[in-house]
Formats: C-alpha cells, structure tokens, sequence
C-alpha cells in the first residue's frame, strides 16, 4: 500500500493524507464540506502552487450500479471540457479502485458558498444582488445552450460558491444531481425540494427547472430565508410546489421589482424567460457588465 503521508520531512510541513495517480495534487484532513455521497476536503495543487477542492464520492453509495458509477464517471469528466468564468472549473478526475471513491480536483472559492456569505453580511445592497444573480444567469446560459444542453438540476444557495474580495459568484455541484436524481435515494440526496420546480417531481422537464431554481435562489439572497421554511416535512413542501403555493418568503420581498423578477422565474415552465431573456431584462440595467468589483 502507498505511504499515506507523503512530502513531508519536517514537522512544521504540513502532511497530505492522499496524493492523486500523478503526484500533482494533495489531499489535507479538513473538511471544506460533506453531503450524503460526497465529502470536499481541502488540497494543494503542487504544479500551480494553489489551494484546491478534492472532492471524494464513496461509490459502495451507489450500490454497486456498474452502470450509474460508469456514467457518473463520464459526467464529471465532462466537467474538465467545461470552461467558462462563472462555472467552477474541474482540473481532474480519477477512480480509485483500492478505496472504492471516484476523486476530482475542482478550484475552490476564498469566502464558500453564497447561503454562508449571505449569512454573514446581513446588509447587502439589492445592486450586489443582482449582480451575484447576474452572474449565476450567465453561467445557466453557458450550461444551457451548451451542446448538448446541460441542465444542473439541484441549484441552491449552498452550491453557488464566492469569492467576496472581488464579488465573483460561480456555480458548482455541477452534474452531480443529473446523477444523483437517478439513484434510488434520491430523495434523501438531492436534499433540496425547496427548489426543485414542481416539473422536476414529475420527471418531465427542461432546463427551465434551473431557472425556477435560480428564482428561488434570488429569494433566498433577499430574505435570507430558506424557500418553504414554513414547512417542517418534505411531504409538505412536495404538496405545496406540486399545488403551485408559493413560499412565505415571497411575502417579504418588499421591492416590487425584485419581487416581480422572481414571480417570472417561479412561474409556469413555459411561462419562464430563458436565462438569456433574464440577462437581457430590465432588472439588470443598473449592473454594469464589467466583472463586479468590490461592494460599497
């Protein structure tokens, strides 16, 4: 069995507990995050000299499926062809046989995801707002006229990651839920009913689920408040989205504009703007299309 603990002489050295096939990239101890199937932990790319994310599925997760840990495989290694600002990028993806885990490298944010970042700085403009939310569209847009269309299927403020010194907002979990929704404990994986578009249940849908998401998302950045907090069951929530109730929350968005903005995206599926309507609504006139810069 490989050593454990790698490239380290010293005491002061910090210690990998895992180093990928190639040596370029090493696994630390702490934890960045961890959900049903995956855990992220913090890494070092040794050939660019940065901080990564190593993010590790436990594949005895999947039952021992061939076929859905194949095509797990294949979705994630799509996501080193994905190359686009507002998408976190995955530099490399490997399956471990020893430990039965599927590893892929992915570039992590300096302040986590935007449900944390929102959490923390309580007074945030609506003009930040929307330019995180621009951001998001613009990634959706890349993903959805992406060919073929690539549909994210689990958005959510805990999967949308910042970098708060630059006010850049970037999607990741990306392909994870495509497969994820397929298992049979998909719903104690996917965790998020809260923005699933009511579509979703029915397993008939497009990539407008995203953008019923995406306005749930936006809800959730105003009142920093979890969509259908009201509910204390996920029974509850499904009665409630597949009946076309609308959240509490939305009750407390007191900007008529910003409120009218999410009734689009929340709307029927053949109702919603595309993610490339959305950039081109009114809402985003006052976000200038330079990268954001910092707030205040």
């Amino acid at each position: 069995m490989p050593a454990e603990s790698p490239n380290t002489s010293d005491r002061d050295t910090e210690p990998f507990v895992e180093v990928d096939p190639t040596g370029r990239f090493g696994r630390y101890d702490d934890l960045l995050g961890a959900g049903a199937v995956k855990k992220v932990y913090r890494s070092f790319d040794q050939e660019e000299g940065i901080e990564v994310a190593w993010n590790q599925v436990r594949l005895r997760t999947f039952s021992e499926d061939p076929v859905l840990i194949n095509r797990l495989h294949s979705e994630v290694k799509l996501l080193q062809a994905l190359k686009n600002k507002y998408i976190i990028a995955c530099y490399s993806v490997w399956k471990d046989d020893e430990h039965n885990t599927l590893n892929f490298i992915t570039e992590v944010c300096t302040s986590g995801n935007l449900r944390d970042y929102r959490k923390k700085h309580r007074h945030v403009s609506i003009k930040a707002l929307k330019k995180w939310s621009k951001q998001v569209l613009e990634g959706l847009e890349f993903l959805h006229t992406h060919e073929p269309c690539i549909i994210h299927r689990d958005l959510n403020c805990s999967n949308i990651f910042i970098n708060g010194n630059i006010g850049q907002v970037k999607i990741g979990d990306l392909g994870f839920a495509a497969i994820v929704g397929k298992s049979h404990a998909a719903h104690s994986i996917i965790g998020t009913p809260e923005y699933m578009a009511p579509e979703l249940y029915e397993e008939d849908y497009t990539e407008m689920v995203d953008i019923y998401s995406f306005g749930m998302c936006l809800l959730e950045m105003v009142t920093m408040e979890i969509p259908y907090s009201e509910c204390d069951s996920i029974a509850k929530i499904y009665k409630k989205v597949t009946t076309g109730v609308h959240p509490q929350a939305l009750n407390k968005v007191m900007d008529p504009e910003v409120k009218a903005f999410i009734d689009k995206c929340i709307g029927q599926p053949r109702a919603r703007p595309s993610a490339s309507d959305l950039l081109q609504d009114p809402f985003f006139s006052e976000v200038d299309d330079e990268e954001s810069g910092p707030i205040g």
